[in-house]
């Protein structure tokens, strides 16, 4: 497959998207470290102590991210356990950051492709979105949805993909409407993929209170249970990302 994705590419993006969290975490590292010299002398084991684990989990979460984001074989798909014919119909689903479009055009050539964009500027405030939007522009023929209403006939799409997206649909009514929309597309043989970190303890050591933005295993347990889904395999991609491959039950 022709390489579409640069080295560090991943761990860039997460500074450069994210600076301003980088950029207040080193000014409260030197406002503590120019409190030492204000506060009694007892106190000043515990300041470095905080600016310690301050850099320690800042070093730690760009780590990871390299490892998941520009050394693990994610965007590779060669991990992908669906065969993809060249007659099929393909969606892929992203919240208005698209990295994973061009890699599958160029990975299944030939295939019938629609891009689809639930971003909405109203719900989805994070700046770093917009600072992603602005740097990369979107895909070609790049549809903007609502989550609720696909714009696809029924059971028309061979496979679906929704790639570190559908947790940015924070309500879980939404969400399930959502996977209910994805389910009325799909094809009775088809597949939905999606990917997605866990709120879980290997995510919690590496990001910290950040992986409160992530869900629970047993939340998305629950969505695809309500949309009539079954899980049909679960994929460990690295120890921080987990592939759920959907089905008709």
């Amino acid at each position: 497959m022709e390489t579409v994705r640069k080295p560090y590419q991943g761990v860039t993006n997460i500074v450069r998207f994210n600076w301003h969290f980088y950029v207040l975490s080193a000014m409260l590292i030197l406002l503590l470290l120019f409190a030492i010299y204000y506060i009694p002398e007892k106190y000043v084991i515990f300041i470095h102590v905080v600016c310690i684990l301050i850099a320690f989990t800042i070093i730690v979460s760009l780590a990871v991210s390299y490892y998941i984001y520009d050394l693990s074989n994610l965007y590779s798909f060669n991990w992908l356990p669906i065969s993809i014919n060249s007659s099929d119909e393909l969606v892929n689903i992203h919240a208005g950051f698209d990295e994973t479009s061009e890699i599958l055009h160029i990975l299944f050539p030939g295939t019938k492709w629609t891009v689809l964009d639930f971003y909405n500027p109203h719900t989805h405030t994070e700046v770093s979105i917009k600072r992603a939007r602005k740097a990369y522009p979107p895909f070609p023929s790049t549809q903007i949805i609502d989550t609720a209403v696909l714009p696809i006939a029924n059971h028309s799409i061979d496979h679906i993909f929704v790639t570190l997206a559908a947790h940015e649909i924070r309500q879980s009514q939404e969400r399930i409407a959502f996977f209910l929309e994805l389910k009325r597309i799909l094809k009775p043989q088809g597949r939905i993929v999606v990917t997605e970190h866990l709120r879980d303890l290997p995510n919690f050591l590496a990001f910290n209170i950040g992986f409160f933005h992530f869900l629970s295993k047993s939340s998305w347990i629950h969505t695809f249970k309500h949309a009539d889904l079954k899980i049909m395999q679960e994929i460990k991609n690295t120890p921080f990302i987990s592939t759920f491959i959907l089905g008709n039950k």
